[in-house]
């Protein structure tokens, strides 16, 4: 499907009709962040009245310059850091802290070096309580799904940076999401490891169903990659 593009902006720029509430997943109403006191000498606006819908099941690309406060949003998104203004809100719910329904995908991979890439993708469903036969399963399933199968005993320093995000993809679906919010995922590889994974998450997340908000500075990326992208 064509992406389509939207800027963001502090205040409606068209007259098109708001989704209906049951369809929208995030709901982010005139977010603002500045970093240091607004007392301060120099206090950094890093957001500034950010109005923004997005549906359930959306691919949305946030597009823009480094320091545009792309990952700034999905930080607050994500619940790691408060909104200095405004909120974000979940199904209706305001955002307030990290939770299982948003899991994030980062562009160093983070994941445990200790740690097999079965054990990594196992971590956060052992974390919620699962059994370790149900929990491998899935695990299993995940790394068939993103093409490591015959690498789950493998470590980090043993795979190359294409092999660790795709690790990084599965541990982050493991709990099953709502949503994934990823960072710049694919910056940090060469051009033909990027091409092969901008197809893997496209065909991963058609497949899933999960509302996807992914942070790009590449506009070939976001507009192959996107149902919408919205331009900051």
């Amino acid at each position: 499907m064509p992406a389509t593009a939207a800027r963001i902006s502090p205040a409606p720029v068209s007259d098109a009709p708001r989704p209906a509430p049951s369809d929208i997943q995030i709901d982010i109403r005139n977010v603002g962040k500045v970093y240091g006191s607004k007392a301060s000498d120099f206090p950094v606006c890093a957001l500034d009245g950010v109005t923004l819908t997005i549906r359930r099941g959306e691919f949305i690309s946030l597009l823009g310059p480094s320091g545009c406060g792309k990952s700034t949003l999905l930080g607050i998104i994500a619940g790691f850091q408060a909104a200095s203004s405004g909120q974000i809100l979940q199904d209706g719910r305001p955002i307030s802290k990290p939770g299982p329904s948003r899991t994030v995908v980062f562009q160093d991979y983070a994941l445990f070096g200790w740690m097999t890439v079965q054990q990594n993708v196992e971590f956060g469903l052992k974390a919620k309580g699962m059994g370790k036969a149900e929990r491998a399963e899935i695990a299993r399933a995940l790394i068939a799904t993103v093409h490591l199968t015959g690498f789950e005993d493998k470590y980090p320093h043993q795979m190359s940076g294409g092999m660790k995000q795709r690790a990084a993809i599965a541990r982050a679906l493991a709990p099953d999401p709502d949503i994934l919010l990823m960072d710049e995922p694919f910056g940090a590889l060469d051009a033909q490891t990027r091409v092969l994974l901008q197809e893997e998450i496209a065909r991963i997340s058609s497949e899933a169903g999960k509302t996807v908000i992914f942070v790009t500075h590449g506009i070939d990326e976001a507009v192959f990659l996107a149902d919408r992208v919205v331009v900051m």
